[in-house]
């Protein structure tokens, strides 16, 4: 295969802005096909992705509180616990003062909640090894690892603010609202 003329030509920056358009529109494929796959695999349990994340969240990291919670989900504290209202409401999550500080109060997984996060992971990881069935195994270890490191990157740069920031300079120029 003849190299392109135009490869050559590019300056670093422009090969890296071109890799940058190329992954943003392979993960914005990626990011619209699990956004559906979980709210079709994860919503006939009765319970929104969210409310998923925050099971998956506490099944994973323990009782918490709150707003340690929010943190996890990025998500606000008012956000968060409309979120726990409906878990707690229920049954999934129950609220129990925290044994480090009796003033404060700990959210914990049930029992029920638990066995059903444990069913919705099992069936979800059952997809994942579908699709990972034709895929070499050093291949898979390795889209594994890039994709953990990527969502490691971005959540950094979002936790920090940098990915936050105020839209209306760009708005201003391109009309969006």
């Amino acid at each position: 295969m003849q190299p392109n003329p135009k490869d050559r030509a590019r300056t670093p920056s422009q090969a890296l802005l071109a890799d940058a358009a190329a992954l943003n529109a392979a993960l914005a494929d990626l990011v619209r096909v699990y956004q559906f796959r979980d709210r079709d695999r994860i919503c006939c349990y009765d319970i929104s992705v969210t409310q998923c994340y925050a099971l998956e969240a506490l099944a994973d990291h323990g009782p918490m509180r709150s707003q340690t919670l929010a943190g996890l989900l990025l998500l606000d504290k008012s956000t968060t616990t409309r979120v726990v209202d409906a878990l707690e409401r229920k049954g999934y999550v129950e609220r129990r003062t925290d044994e480090e500080d009796a003033r404060a109060v700990s959210l914990r997984i049930t029992a029920s909640g638990r066995a059903l996060y444990d069913t919705i992971n099992r069936g979800l990881i059952a997809q994942q090894a579908e699709l990972l069935a034709d895929l070499d195994p050093q291949v898979r270890a390795t889209v594994t690892d890039v994709i953990r490191r990527l969502a490691k990157a971005a959540e950094a740069r979002f936790v920090s603010g940098v990915s936050v920031g105020n839209c209306a300079p760009s708005c201003a120029t391109t009309g969006c609202s």
